[in-house]
């Protein structure tokens, strides 16, 4: 009985590994094409070989110093400054509203959290068309605030990803907001002096989560930018690289500028890996 039972899960777990391996080989193989493209000498995406006969760092060099059509670094610096922004008000946003919800009883507080789980299951590309126009409204779609807008656009609505956050704090124990509050703390003092030390996890999760978002967008900035070569990110002119009259002399610099737009994103992860892990675990304990 126990090696007909050790038999049948040696073998269930061959065939979990197996699908497992497969899977991952399938998720790895565009990004394993994408790098040895970003080597190739030759230019062009249509060729027989799926192997480049010769590699060159000569992509990666004209991506950065031919920029007369395609201004890579200043694309660059565009999106790194509006992730940049947008993830330290977004991060502010989310956890303030966390800990409000998590720490604070008021009047509305139930129906607040369920009008925000809602509001929040639905995509926010379904609101780009109407988003726009309201910024139209108010000034910000003109080519000196377009970089606001989209600021405004990513970091507005972090609020609605409490849902994480809240769950952490909720694992904290209340007696240490009672002893602050017996000792003379405000609920701001306990909120930055006592919780967000605490909070290393949840509060590089939060960074994460909010950085990603303005880095690799697409829909929104071709809404609000347009047209305006100058105030492309990274995302929209890499696109612009894909069209017919240019894939053929611009495909192999477009794979060694995705190439270089996710190297930011894995050394962060990389880096925080441990602190993630353990917010998302300690978040979905309570939520």
């Amino acid at each position: 009985m126990i090696k007909s039972y050790s038999l049948r899960r040696k073998v269930a777990n061959a065939i979990v590994y197996t699908v497992l391996t497969i899977m991952g080989i399938i998720w790895i193989l565009p990004i394993v094409y994408l790098i040895i493209n970003s080597f190739d000498a030759a230019t062009g995406a249509y060729h027989s070989y799926i192997i480049p006969p010769e590699f060159t760092f000569d992509n990666y060099v004209r991506l950065f110093t031919e920029t007369d059509q395609f201004n890579y670094p200043k694309w660059f610096m565009n999106t790194f400054i509006i992730a940049i922004i947008s993830c330290v008000l977004s991060t502010l946003y989310v956890l303030m509203v966390s800990y409000t919800f998590s720490r604070l009883r008021f009047k509305s507080r139930k129906l607040l959290m369920n009008i925000s789980m809602i509001l929040g299951m639905f995509p926010g590309f379904m609101t780009m068309i109407a988003v726009y126009y309201l910024l139209k409204t108010i000034g910000l779609t003109q080519p000196s605030t377009q970089h606001v807008a989209l600021v405004l656009v990513y970091s507005g609505g972090a609020g609605l990803g409490y849902f994480i956050s809240k769950g952490f704090f909720d694992t904290i124990p209340r007696s240490l907001d009672e002893a602050a509050t017996i000792d003379g703390a405000t609920k701001n003092q306990i909120f930055w002096k006592i919780i967000l030390p605490m909070s290393k996890p949840i509060i590089v999760y939060t960074v994460l989560t909010s950085f990603i978002s303005p880095w690799v967008d697409y829909i929104f900035v071709s809404i609000i930018v347009r047209d305006q070569y100058d105030n492309y990110t990274v995302a929209i002119g890499l696109k612009k690289m894909l069209e017919r009259e240019f894939i053929s002399r611009y495909w192999t610099r477009f794979c060694a500028g995705a190439v270089i737009v996710s190297i930011p994103i894995t050394i962060l992860f990389c880096c925080m890996q441990k602190y993630y892990v353990s917010g998302v675990t300690a978040g979905g304990v309570k939520g």
